[in-house]
């Protein structure tokens, strides 16, 4: 019986060794099998400083049950005891891994494959690992063999013996010694085969980087030829057969388990293509077919089992086109969307406890990595290594990576893939997870030596590593480009201007030499601005590279920093907003419109801030004119006046051209708009809106200008078209009509002369040189067109409508709206041509005949010659003339009896119709589809070019530029002109049946 106050004793004994369950283990060092020691201190020591104290002493018990007897029993504890090599490596084993214990319990012979502590066996390498393989006879045999070698490594790493680069290295070579003894299986069970080939397993991956996790799938490619004299299609199908049964050796499940999935779909065209190929056949899909991802999946090719001289031939063949394959277009861009791709295919819930894939994961610092040796491995040797840290350290010490972050990268690294070894380690599973239970991280943390609050410090350190890992993993790519061009310590490498240029024609840069003069403009000297810029600089030219024409947006960084380098605002915005920096590199990389406009008065970068600068949020039209009317309040003179307006509408078609940017690429927080309708609604809403309101400033200063508080006659603007229709895009002219009505007791003719007076001062000053855009304001759409009067009174109006109407103008009043002057005599106007767009009883069908002649003579004059009508987005099949015209001859045959369709805007009155039953909504969904598809490219068009166009532009980065704002990767150009035809088919045979169709709808 146990005397009172022992078992306090050694409970608390228990717990200051770091036992969670003091009782279990008390009954454990009081079982038989324990009694000769129960007592002796260097075993609880020993014990305590294991990973997991509980799991080491029952682990021990279970081996000791498993021996075959006393004498086996007392050998064990006495070398135990005695041998303090031996204790470290086997308890810190229990402690570590439930699924060792388990091999051992099952195997209790192999404790003593720990035993041994001479030089060869502290570091072993591929030889050893195979002598240690070479009985099995069997893939049992096999897999018990793998274990104990498994043992011994998983003995030295725990114990600290070996490091964590050392223990992945050996995993390597260990995985190496048992594809060569699989295939000796394999060979040994099928010799007719073996005869007919020559087969060699190339391995991939961390095998092929020698830096195996514990449990991992191993990648291989297999490259095979023919023996002389045999058959070729035999000895494919032969060497198959031997690659098929190599694999299920090491990947099937046994009585003793399995070993590791052998994964071939690094190889050409993946699952889908043949298991085994000539070494011909591989080089004709890499000259071919193969992605970018595919050699930067060779850039860790090793030959490592069957023959060898096929392997070397295999690995010498293919390494030119791995170290060219920077000079593919697109190459970054490529790796690093799938560096995204990866991270998004991650389930929510785990993406916080991915070790491997997650953000400022093992990925990142491999991918940051592979990318800087693909880049800069062309014309340095000494970066071509297929380990992560040694092409880590030989990067820094080129100079192609800062040391400082090196460093830091090292140290995450390393403490990153300890953890993941230790996680799979406990059970032997292939898992990047860290585990959310307390006791799992408490074993892990104090498997890494925090033994003070392991969980705390586990997590911390964690977090820490990762968020450094993030911060740098795409930084590193830029950094170095500032140091190329900046002072330097003595003794620090530096990137050579040829590596500075080869990195930033990499990242897409077609004059480096312009970008290299830009950097170092804007980062060398010892001031506080380009301290600044060198902080800002490495993220910048990461989103500049992530556009279609980094060199525009770093060449026009530069310039705004140059206009606002000395405001205390600028870089403080950019360097404390979160938003600012990234939105600013979006604008000035997108094209010419945005950052035409920001140079003009660079101090709106303040609007791309998330404080006080307004954001990029349009403002709504009562705004705008109380802004501008009160600007024209305080000028001189009209024409001080019209400037204040004009500069009011520059940097709101900023604001507004900004917004469109960030919405159609999106940020690092704020994915890219989906609706692509919400970004047409906006960018037409605001500039719609904006110009209705410099409208009202310019006729309030032209008329304070002339005539004082009063006009003698009342003066009201009409928009027309797309204005009218709130749909104007950046370039669009203001379509209009201009009404009067003499004021009581006012000369007609004086009134008349005002009225045009006023549309005249109006236009001139609104088209004035300057440095802000024009606002051209086209009357075309005037009673008798050209040829009439440009103003006219209510009445003329009236008589002209009542007596000379003809069918094309009640067409065009369909878009009429009141949008500055008078708002009686604007409403008076509205109630006057109703009856004209809204007709009783619709439309005659000499009517709709005449509106079909008119449409189809307008496709066939106004068409630019040379245009592809095809691409065309205004006149072309399927274009905005399309779905209009389709559109508002629904409202002219029906909006009389339906109100939904009393409207000036397309998409409202295509909803309307299609409520009413006009049109299916399947027909309906298309018209709309292409419509807004229409009107993003004019927009993109305008944005990318800084003019207006209807088709798209011929210049090859241009059009990359268009593509990039309507969501479209690089190198996938091709892609939105086919989806573009695609949809405008769609939307023209929707029209054919509408709009031309023989019967009435």
């Amino acid at each position: 019986m146990t005397a009172p106050g022992r078992r306090s004793s050694t409970f608390t004994r228990l717990l200051r060794h770091g036992f969670t369950d003091p009782s279990a283990a008390e009954r454990l060092l009081d079982s038989v099998e324990l009694a000769l020691v129960r007592n002796d201190p260097v075993l609880l020591e020993a014990l305590g400083a294991t990973a997991d104290p509980d799991l080491a002493l029952h682990g021990l018990v279970r081996l000791l049950e498993a021996q075959p007897g006393p004498t086996a029993r007392r050998e064990l504890l006495d070398t135990v005891i005695a041998a303090k090599p031996l204790r470290d490596r086997l308890l810190g084993v229990l402690g570590a891994s439930a699924a060792l214990a388990d091999h051992l319990a099952r195997h209790p012979q192999d404790w003593q494959a720990l035993v041994m502590y001479e030089p060869y066996d502290l570091h072993p390498g591929v030889e050893e690992f195979e002598r240690g393989l070479a009985e099995a006879g069997d893939p049992v045999g096999l897999r018990i063999a793998y274990r104990r070698c498994l043992l011994s490594v998983a003995a030295r790493d725990v114990c600290g013996t070996t490091d964590v680069a050392q223990t992945a290295a050996e995993l390597a070579d260990l995985a190496t010694a048992t594809l060569r003894a699989a295939l000796a299986l394999a060979r040994a069970g099928a010799p007719e085969d073996a005869a007919l080939c020559r087969l060699a397993v190339i391995a991939m991956g961390k095998c092929g980087g020698h830096e195996l996790n514990y449990v991992s799938d191993v990648d291989v490619v297999f490259v095979a030829e023919v023996v002389e004299g045999a058959d070729e299609l035999k000895a494919l199908r032969a060497a198959t057969r031997l690659a098929s049964h190599m694999m299920r050796i090491c990947s099937e499940t046994t009585v003793e388990g399995s070993i590791w999935p052998v994964d071939a779909n690094l190889r050409p065209e993946g699952r889908n293509g043949p298991l085994v190929r000539t070494l011909s056949s591989h080089l004709a899909y890499y000259q071919r077919w193969a992605k970018t991802w595919e050699f930067q999946a060779l850039l860790k090719a090793r030959p490592v089992a069957g023959d060898p001289e096929l392997g070397e031939e295999y690995v010498a063949a293919v390494e030119p086109m791995v170290w060219k394959a920077a000079e593919r277009e697109n190459f970054v861009s490529d790796v690093q969307k799938m560096r995204r791709r990866v991270v998004e295919n991650i389930p929510a819930s785990e993406v916080e406890r991915e070790l491997k894939l997650g953000p400022g994961g093992l990925r990142d610092v491999e991918f940051a990595v592979q990318l800087l040796q693909l880049v800069h491995g062309r014309t340095d040797a000494s970066l071509r290594s297929g380990t992560t840290l040694d092409a880590l350290q030989a990067l820094a010490a080129g100079g192609y990576v800062g040391r400082a972050d090196a460093v830091q990268l090292d140290d995450a690294y390393r403490f990153l893939r300890s953890m993941e070894h230790r996680i799979q380690l406990h059970r032997l599973r292939r898992t990047h997870l860290v585990p959310e239970s307390e006791a799992d991280r408490r074993r892990i943390g104090r498997s890494l030596g925090l033994r003070t609050d392991p969980v705390k410090e586990l997590t911390r350190e964690w977090k820490r590593h990762t968020s450094a890992v993030r911060r740098l993993h795409e930084k590193i790519f830029y950094r170095p480009l500032l140091d190329a061009v900046a002072q330097l310590p003595s003794g620090e490498a530096r990137l050579s201007a040829a590596a500075a240029r080869e990195r930033l024609v990499a990242l897409g840069y077609a004059d480096p030499a312009a970008a290299l003069r830009h950097l170092e403009a804007l980062a060398s000297g010892v001031t506080r601005k380009a301290a600044i810029q060198r902080t800002l600089l490495p993220v910048l030219l990461g989103w500049f590279a992530d556009s279609a024409d980094p060199d525009a947006g770093l060449l026009n960084f530069r310039k705004v920093s140059d206009a606002l380098g000395k405001t205390p605002w600028y870089l403080r915005l950019l360097r404390d907003e979160g938003a600012a920096a990234e939105n600013l590199a979006r604008v000035l990389s997108a094209g010419r419109l945005a950052p035409d406009l920001l140079m003009r008065a660079p101090e709106a970068v303040a609007l791309l801030g998330d404080g006080d600068g307004g954001g990029l949020e349009p403002r709504s039209r009562v705004h705008l004119e109380q802004e501008i009317l009160a600007a024209v309040g305080r000028a001189d003179d009209a024409a001080q006046g019209v400037t204040a307006a004009r500069g009011v509408r520059r940097r709101e078609l900023f604001r507004t051209a900004a917004a469109d940017i960030v919405g159609s690429y999106g940020t690092e927080t704020q994915p890219a708009e989906a609706d692509q309708g919400a970004l047409v609604h906006r960018v037409g809403g605001a500039v719609s809106n904006l110009t209705a309101a410099t409208l009202a400033g310019t006729l309030r200063a032209v008329v304070r200008g002339g005539w004082g508080d009063t006009l003698p006659t009342r003066f009201a603007i009409i928009g027309m078209g797309r204005f009218g229709g709130h749909e104007l895009g950046y370039g669009s002219d203001a379509d209009v009509l201009f009404v009067h009505e003499p004021r009581d007791g006012a000369d007609e003719r004086e009134a008349a002369e005002a009225a045009n007076r006023v549309v005249a001062e109006m236009r001139r000053l609104l088209q004035i040189p300057s440095s802000d855009p024009p606002l051209l304001i086209d009357a075309d759409l005037r009673p008798e067109g050209r040829t009439g009067p440009l103003v006219r009174t209510l009445r003329s109006y009236e008589a002209y409508y009542r007596r000379w109407s003809l069918i094309w103008e009640s067409h065009a009043l369909l878009r009429a709206e009141p949008v500055a002057g008078d708002e009686d005599l604007g409403r008076r106007f509205i109630e006057l041509i109703d009856p004209l767009r809204y007709r009783p009883g619709g439309l005659e069908e000499e009517a709709v005949r005449e509106i079909r002649r008119l449409k189809a003579r307008m496709e066939s004059e106004r068409l630019p010659r040379g245009a592809d009508p095809k691409l065309h987005t205004k006149l072309g099949p399927g274009g905005l003339s399309d779905v209009e015209w389709t559109v508002q001859l629904l409202q002219l045959r029906h909006a009389a009896e339906v109100p939904g369709l009393r409207t000036t805007r397309t998409r409202e009155a295509l909803a309307a119709a299609r409520a009413a039953g006009l049109i299916g909504d399947e027909d309906a969904a298309t018209l709309d589809e292409a419509w807004v598809l229409a009107t993003r490219v004019r927009n993109a068009v305008m944005l990318v070019r800084g003019r207006a166009g209807d088709t798209f532009p011929t210049d090859g980065r241009e059009l990359a530029a268009v593509g990039r704002c309507l969501g479209h990767g690089p190198g996938h150009a091709g892609d939105m002109l086919d989806a573009y035809r695609r949809t405008a088919r769609r939307a023209r045979s929707v029209v054919e049946t509408l709009f031309y169709g023989a019967g009435d709808r």
